[in-house]
């Protein structure tokens, strides 16, 4: 039975990942005491001890946690920002080509995907990879997404009996365009300029709605149907999935996917300008789930053992 420790489990996607292996019988959780989580040497033997060592921590915290392994044997899932450009480091989203499923499969070193990026990503890659989109398109993306993807800060300001006014309303962030996950998103697609990136966080818990607009005369030739066909082929489960009719009455709701680990992808639009959007659970697909995923496939069992598909 293999063992796993998780390196940061009071932060929310640590404590997720916990709340979802705690309940599993075919791994042994490796705990540390409250007062020994922030003892470096306690860590170390943690870290050292364990077969797969999750790193739910801040990129400072989590580049010192890699330095402490001296096992290699010792495989890493760490879901900061910290490796994920990293080439030496596999990029855990399996869907993305077989090329990046046999290097998770193969590797000790595992960068979990950022939530936003996960979307502009799993939206952009495709169409690089067929030469729809140009490596040197200028892209823009607009992201949705539910508070708990600010951590326990922000969740505390949202459940707060004397909620601010100003955040019933969603608020656009990263306004200054330096938001952490760009060089993710840049990197992985293959494209050469960074998008203009609108996130946005609204007054839900948990969802995330990812939408990459374009226009006709950014698609080398491609049009609407001959997109759709690229996804079709690309996304048909068990975790992402390409879908072809949203069936909201004209509407999409970006919090659907709350407490589910699925990923849906839609295209619409017309032959002029076209909406590609992806729609998940930032604490899902976009990072505790993800991370199960990617800890399934190491164990050599159905990657969908312990994710929650249900709506």
């Amino acid at each position: 039975m293999k063992k796993i420790f998780i390196d940061g489990k009071a932060g929310t996607t640590g404590l997720r990942i916990y709340e979802r292996l705690s309940e599993r019988k075919d791994i042994e959780l490796m705990l540390i005491s409250d007062e020994l989580r922030k003892d470096v040497n306690a860590r170390k033997e943690m870290l050292n001890a364990c077969d797969i060592a999750f790193l739910c921590l801040p990129d400072a915290a989590a580049i010192e946690s890699v330095s402490l392994i001296e096992n290699p044997d010792v495989k890493v899932l760490d879901t900061s920002t910290a490796h994920r450009t990293n080439p030496a480091w596999a990029y855990g989203f399996p869907e993305l080509s077989d090329a990046h499923r046999e290097k998770i499969m193969a590797s000790n070193r595992i960068a979990v995907p950022g939530c936003h990026a996960s979307g502009f990503i799993s939206l952009v890659y495709p169409l690089v990879e067929k030469g729809v989109l140009s490596e040197d398109a200028l892209l823009t993306c607009h992201s949705l997404t539910g508070y708990s993807g600010g951590g326990n800060k922000m969740i505390g300001e949202y459940e707060s009996p004397e909620l601010d006014e100003a955040y019933c309303s969603p608020r656009q962030y990263g306004l200054a365009q330096t938001h952490k996950h760009l060089p993710e998103m840049t990197a992985i697609t293959g494209i050469k300029n960074a998008p203009a990136f609108t996130p946005i966080v609204a007054n839900y818990y948990s969802g995330m709605l990812v939408t990459v607009p374009l226009f006709k005369e950014q698609l080398n030739g491609a049009n609407l149907d001959e997109i759709r066909k690229i996804y079709s082929a690309k996304y048909h489960g068990p975790v992402v999935q390409y879908k072809s009719d949203i069936g909201e009455g004209g509407f999409i709701c970006s919090n659907k996917l709350s407490f589910n680990d699925g990923m849906e992808i839609y295209v619409e639009g017309n032959e002029d300008r076209i909406m590609l959007m992806a729609r998940y659970d930032n604490l899902g697909k976009g990072a505790s789930g993800a991370a199960i995923q990617n800890m399934n496939i190491l164990l050599g069992v159905d990657e969908t053992t312990g994710l929650n598909f249900e709506v």
